[in-house]
């Protein structure tokens, strides 16, 4: 079976793009995002994303890494955020741009298979309702946590700052992070805030059991195009 990732990584377009990406080299910040944006073209703007190997061990709970981070530059995209509140909370998630919002009707309606938003948001007595969605909304990555501040008594604020480009991360099986930092119609400069902005949040949230260095390697590409090695020199314990 041909997976999708190996027919991207099959076509000419790709290859073509992957000959002028040094993966021996590591490029400063702004020079490998405006190489990948230099690359050969999708079809459509896409995501420029970031990802980070970690010096943790992902079996230990105590070196996992969970967050969120309002990018300065915002995402590029429209977020579609679905919330979990009663009577006043509720209207206000309303107000402050919520697609959707409800208790007990709303997870029901989601264990039926609707999976069409980004972002869910809970307050906490809903949590009644959000803790049987665990095995829908846990793999893929949208079960609300305190720590990325999906779980908050101030629903409104977060639909607010998740609508203008606060991103989620979490660490994945390989003690890697994913996330989105722009589109690639975005200029070079906003891309480098963005990703700064990502970055210096990531380092500062380093688990007190990690010992050694807590970042390895950056990668930075476009969603459907070959990545490019970082420099992150804010970080001095970054080494490629």
């Amino acid at each position: 079976m041909v997976t999708n990732s190996k027919r991207v990584m099959n076509s000419k377009r790709y290859r073509a793009a992957s000959a002028k990406v040094d993966r021996s080299k590591v490029y400063e910040p702004a020079e490998a995002l405006a190489l990948i944006k230099s690359l050969p073209p999708a079809k459509f703007d896409e995501s420029v994303d970031v990802v980070v190997v970690l010096g943790i061990d992902p079996k230990k709970s105590d070196q996992l890494v969970r967050g969120a981070v309002s990018l300065p530059k915002g995402l590029g995209k429209t977020i579609k955020v679905v919330v979990f509140a009663e009577g006043e909370k509720a209207a206000a998630a309303s107000a402050a741009g919520a697609d959707m919002v409800g208790s007990g009707e709303l997870a029901e309606k989601i264990l039926a298979g609707w999976t069409d938003f980004d972002i869910v948001i809970a307050s906490p007595d809903m949590m009644k309702h959000v803790g049987k969605l665990g095995k829908v909304l846990g793999p893929q990555g949208k079960m609300p946590s305190p720590k990325s501040g999906t779980v908050t008594a101030d629903v409104a604020g977060a639909v607010r700052e998740f609508k203008a480009g606060k991103v989620e991360f979490r660490t994945d099986a390989g003690g890697n992070v994913h996330a989105s930092v722009g589109k690639r119609s975005f200029k070079v400069e906003d891309l480098e805030l963005n990703l700064r902005a990502f970055l210096d949040h990531l380092v500062a949230m380093r688990p007190p059991a990690v010992k050694g260095q807590f970042v390895r390697k950056i990668s930075v590409s476009t969603s459907m195009g070959p990545g490019a090695w970082i420099n992150y020199s804010t970080g001095a314990e970054v080494n490629a």
